[in-house]
């Protein structure tokens, strides 16, 4: 019988690089030699810890990546990089959680590390994300005279969050009296904001301000920004006009500006030119993501077509491309809206199967789908589940399946639901107690209503 073959430092960043589920990976991370002697450790490279950190904070895993980050830490043979370093900051950012990626800021050096601008607005950057914005305030007023133009390119998108208009125009104004030129991630990050905000002629004053004051020529995505402008103004002709502009000036469109254009379209009712844009995808060969396919499926379910948006999830597997929770719950959706509830039952029981966790959004539109078909055994069942989770339906879901089950005199299922909604705490509102409380009523159960009574009274 043959040995397995030893796992080396550079076969394991091989073998980290193609393993697509992070618990697996970690797995192999912890133990890449089953049965080796333990005294002699393993000589991770600094790639392994790269590849295994980066695919844990995408997973949102993040005790397990902390652990991870403290071995590498304790590594005496060689360095890690800032990127790294920066890269957590950034996964912690986005994971809305502050303290961690301050705690990584100020640790950097430990890791052996020159903490660098880079850091800084890494920082920066995921304060933003968690709005932190008293904690921005006091980071950049300690390190003020280390700030660049990424630096400010991230405090005006901070602004922009949060509508601060006025403080944009400081920070702009602020950033050119220091001598740093803005580029097209400043206009893009500031067109991006008022188009969504102040309307897509403010978009397009400032993109005649950038090509006019600074010389800068629109990038794919301040056009991108501003044709979704246009298209929620529902000036259709004058973003096609701006796609053409595109054109001329020669820039690449990507698989980010086509979704744009896709979704635009098919929201208003445009099906032909909606499909001549994914056609001109295809003999384009863009790369679809997952946001695009998910735009698509969206579009379909709006033309009720679920049905071919259901085929289209499955060739999204066949291209290996992974569904998210969007892509599922636009299809369940569809699927109930045209009447389909055991479709849509089939889609939501094997999300998990397929490696993707329904949310809250997933089991209200499920529970909804099932209320308004009057299937109230299964609407039970699926609001037991989803008050496990800690989840709540929508009121109007739950008093809906309150009348139905008042119309079939269902006590013993009323009651069932009742207990659930109690005993797990659901938060609904008070409407929703008082439609409860008349339908054991009026099925003559007075001591089971006079107990609903004194939970409702209870502070």
């Amino acid at each position: 019988m043959s040995m397995a073959k030893k796992v080396s430092p550079f076969r394991l960043s091989s073998l980290l690089r193609s393993q697509n589920d992070p618990r697996l990976a970690l797995e192999l991370f912890r133990n890449p030699n089953p049965g080796e002697d333990v005294a002699k450790p393993f000589r991770y490279s600094r790639l392994s810890y790269d590849l295994m950190i980066t695919k844990l904070g995408r997973a949102k895993m993040f005790d397990e990546m902390d652990a991870v980050l403290a071995q590498m830490k304790a590594e005496t043979r060689f360095v890690p990089k800032e990127v790294v370093l920066c890269n957590v900051m950034g996964f912690y950012g986005r994971g809305r959680l502050p303290d961690r990626a301050l705690r990584v800021y100020e640790t950097v050096p430990e890791f052996g590390c020159r903490r660098t601008v880079k850091s800084l607005n890494s920082l920066l950057n995921a304060l933003v994300d968690c709005r932190e914005f008293q904690r921005l305030s006091a980071v950049v007023e300690s390190g003020w005279e280390e700030l660049d133009i990424c630096s400010y390119n991230v405090l005006i998108k901070g602004c922009v969050v949060r509508s601060d208009w006025d403080g944009a125009r400081k920070m702009f104004d602020e950033m050119c009296e220091r001598g740093f030129s803005p580029n097209a991630a400043t206009f893009g990050t500031l067109i991006s904001g008022v188009c969504g905000s102040l309307g897509v002629e403010a978009g397009l004053r400032l993109k005649e301000e950038m090509a006019a004051r600074f010389g800068l020529k629109p990038n794919v995505a301040v056009y991108t920004s501003l044709i979704k402008g246009l298209f929620r103004a529902g000036d259709f002709e004058s973003g096609l006009e701006l796609k053409e502009e595109m054109l001329r000036e020669g820039l690449q469109l990507d698989a980010a500006f086509y979704t744009t254009l896709f979704t635009g379209l098919v929201a208003a009712g445009r099906k032909e030119e909606a499909a001549e844009v994914l056609n001109t995808m295809k003999l384009k060969a863009c790369s679809f993501t997952t946001a695009t396919y998910n735009a698509v499926i969206t579009g379909l379910c709006h033309e009720n077509d679920s049905l071919a948006a259901l085929k289209l999830l499955n060739e999204m597997e066949a291209q290996g491309i992974k569904p998210d929770v969007i892509s599922y719950n636009v299809i369940i959706g569809g699927l109930c809206r045209g009447g389909k509830w055991r479709e849509a039952k089939e889609i939501f029981t094997h999300m998990a199967r397929r490696g993707c966790q329904p949310d809250v959004v997933s089991y209200r539109t499920m529970f909804d789908g099932l209320c308004d078909a009057s299937r109230c055994k299964e609407a039970a069942l699926v609001l037991e589940e989803m008050s496990l989770k800690g989840y709540s339906p929508r009121p109007t879901g739950l008093n809906k399946l309150m009348a139905e089950l008042g119309r079939k005199t269902d006590a013993e299922l009323l009651w069932r639901v009742w207990n659930t909604v109690e005993r797990r705490n659901v938060a609904v509102d008070v409407e929703t107690w008082e439609q409860m409380v008349y339908e054991i009523s009026d099925k003559d159960q007075v001591a089971d209503a006079a107990f609903v009574m004194d939970a409702l009274l209870l502070p």
